[in-house]
C-alpha cells in the first residue's frame, strides 16, 4: 500500500488508526529475553514435563502454512499474493518470523489450553468490514470470556508492554487444544503429573536444604523444665562449636549420643511419576523413541498423523474461519498447511522414491531435485510431467497438439 492509502485505510489493533508511529520509545527497554517470548505458567516452567511441549510445538512448527488459492475441487492451485501469506510463511510480526511465531502458537496453546492470535495491524479496520488485508499477527493470552467478545492480554509492539484489550470474536482467532481433555482439565494425567513433580522437587529440596538433622541424647531425663532448659542450653552450645569452628567440628560428652536422620525418604512418588510420564505419552501418541530419534517410519507416521495433526489443524481453521470471509472462501481462498513426506525417507531410499514418482508422472525432475537438496536443471524436460522410460511419440505433420499448436514431425533415435 502506498503512504497515502495506509493514512486513509490502515488500522492498528494498539492505535485504532494508521499502524505507522509518530515516534519512537526509547525511554526504557529490557535486557535478556524479549518481553513478547512465550512464557509457560502453571509450574510448566519449572518441570521436566517442558521437554514435552517443546518437542510437539517445534514439531508442529516445522509444516508449512500457507494462504493459497484452490480450483473447483478444493485443491491447491497457487499461494496468494498477500500480506496474510507473508504473515505465515515469512514474518508474523516486528519480533518472530513465521516459524517462531507458529511454534509460540503451539507452545502456548498446549500450556493454556486455548490461546487467542490477534491480527495487530490491517489495511481496514476489522470491526468495520470483511475486506481487509492482515499485515501482523500477535498470539495473547485470554483473560475474560463475553458472548460476543474477549479480553485478550497482548503484547503492545509500540509500548513494549502486555495490555488487555477486548476485541470481537469475530476478527479473534480462538483455537482449542485438542488434547484439552488430556492435558488442561484440572484432574488430567497431564495436571497429575504436574502435581506430582512439584511434590518431588519439595522432597528434593528438602533433601538438599544443608540441615543435619541430628537428635543428640544427653544422659538425663528432660520430663522436668529445668532439664529442658539444660538440654536446649547444650543444643544451642553445640551448634556454636559448628558454626564457629573452622571445619565445623564439635565435641560432646562421653555419656551423650548423635543419631542422625538425614536419610533417603523412602516413598513412590519416583515411580507414580515414571507412571503418569508413560500414560500421557502413550495418550499424546508419542512414545521415547520420537524424544531420542529412534523411532522407525511407523512410528512417527503415527505420531504425526494422532499428535501433530489434530494440533497444527485447529490452528489452521480458527484463522481460515476467522480471517477469511465467507465471500473469500467462496473464490477458492484458504489457508493450508503441507508435511513433507521425504524428512523422514532415508537416503538409500529417495532413489527409489524419486523413480516412482517420476514414472507415474506425480513429480517432474526438477521438483525431486529440489527435494534433495539440488538447483534445477536447465533442460526443459526436468520440469515435464513424464515417464522418461517411455519414448515421446511423434505428433504427424500439421496435427494440432492439444495447446493448439502446429507441431513438426519429429525422430527419435
Amino acid at each position: 500500500m502506498s503512504l497515502k492509502d495506509r493514512l486513509q485505510h490502515g488500522w492498528s489493533a494498539f492505535m485504532g488508526r494508521d499502524p505507522t508511529p509518530s515516534y519512537v520509545s526509547t525511554s526504557y527497554g529490557y535486557s535478556g529475553r524479549s518481553p513478547d517470548h512465550v512464557r509457560l505458567t502453571h509450574g510448566n516452567e519449572r518441570s521436566m514435563i517442558t521437554a514435552t511441549l517443546n518437542r510437539i510445538a517445534v514439531d508442529v512448527a516445522s509444516i508449512s502454512v500457507e494462504h493459497a488459492r484452490l480450483d473447483e475441487d478444493k485443491r491447491y492451485k497457487e499461494p496468494m499474493h498477500t500480506n496474510l501469506n507473508e504473515c505465515l510463511t515469512m514474518a508474523a510480526n516486528c519480533d518472530q518470523s513465521a516459524r517462531a511465531f507458529m511454534q509460540d502458537a503451539a507452545m502456548s496453546l498446549l500450556d493454556e489450553g486455548v490461546i487467542a492470535i490477534v491480527p495487530t495491524q490491517a489495511t481496514a479496520n476489522p470491526m468495520l468490514t470483511e475486506k481487509y488485508d492482515i499485515g501482523s499477527l500477535r498470539i495473547g493470552k485470554v483473560v475474560k470470556w463475553y458472548p460476543q467478545h474477549v479480553t485478550v492480554n497482548l503484547y503492545n509492539e509500540i509500548t513494549g508492554e502486555k495490555e488487555d484489550r477486548t476485541y470481537p470474536k469475530a476478527m479473534v482467532a480462538l483455537p482449542e487444544n485438542p488434547f484439552y481433555a488430556i492435558m488442561n482439565e484440572p484432574n488430567s494425567i497431564y495436571q497429575r503429573l504436574v502435581s506430582k513433580l512439584r511434590m518431588l522437587d519439595s522432597i528434593d529440596a528438602q533433601n538438599s536444604s544443608g540441615k543435619m538433622d541430628l537428635i543428640i541424647q544427653v544422659p538425663y531425663q528432660t520430663h522436668s523444665d529445668l532439664r529442658k532448659q539444660q538440654a536446649e542450653e547444650r543444643r544451642r552450645n553445640i551448634e556454636e562449636q559448628l558454626s564457629g569452628s573452622k571445619y565445623g567440628i564439635a565435641y560432646i560428652s562421653g555419656s551423650e549420643k548423635v543419631i542422625q536422620l538425614n536419610r533417603a525418604v523412602e516413598n513412590n512418588l519416583f515411580s507414580q511419576v515414571e507412571y503418569y510420564m508413560t500414560m500421557l505419552h502413550s495418550q499424546l501418541g508419542m512414545p521415547q523413541s520420537v524424544f531420542d530419534g529412534t523411532a522407525d517410519e511407523a512410528t512417527m507416521l503415527n505420531y504425526n498423523n494422532r499428535t501433530i495433526e489434530p494440533i497444527i489443524s485447529a490452528i489452521v481453521d480458527s484463522m481460515k474461519w476467522k480471517f477469511l470471509s465467507r465471500k473469500a472462501r467462496s473464490q477458492g481462498q484458504s489457508i493450508v498447511f503441507f508435511k513433507d513426506p521425504f524428512k523422514l525417507a532415508p537416503v538409500s531410499q529417495i532413489a527409489e522414491i524419486a523413480d516412482k514418482f517420476t514414472r507415474n508422472e506425480i513429480l517432474s525432475s526438477n521438483e525431486v531435485r529440489q527435494i534433495i537438496g539440488y538447483k534445477p536443471s536447465d533442460d526443459p524436460a526436468a520440469d515435464e510431467l513424464r515417464n522418461s522410460n517411455m519414448p515421446v511419440q511423434d505428433q504427424p505433420n500439421g496435427v494440432e497438439t492439444p495447446e493448439g499448436e502446429l507441431k513438426e514431425e519429429q525422430s527419435y533415435e
